[in-house]
């Protein structure tokens, strides 16, 4: 399955909306959205810092590493 996002776990656990956090990291709420259904190949460190910081979690809080099984083949 390789890197699972969960953003929007974390989002819902603190009660903040897509719009406040997007406002707040300074992103579109289009790139927020493609951000946590997992859709981009890759986050800047830079956001990813902004969003840890807003949401005060760990960056290990957000993504999440989970190997392929033998039936994902």
């Amino acid at each position: 399955m390789g890197i699972v996002v969960n953003l929007a776990v974390v989002m819902a656990r603190r009660k903040v909306s897509s719009k406040e956090l997007a406002r707040a990291i300074n992103i579109t709420e289009a790139n927020l959205s493609l951000l946590k259904r997992g859709k981009v190949k890759g986050v800047r460190f830079e956001t990813l810092a902004a969003i840890c910081a807003f949401l005060q979690c760990q960056p290990g809080d957000l993504l999440e590493y989970r190997p392929a099984s033998s039936s994902d083949s």
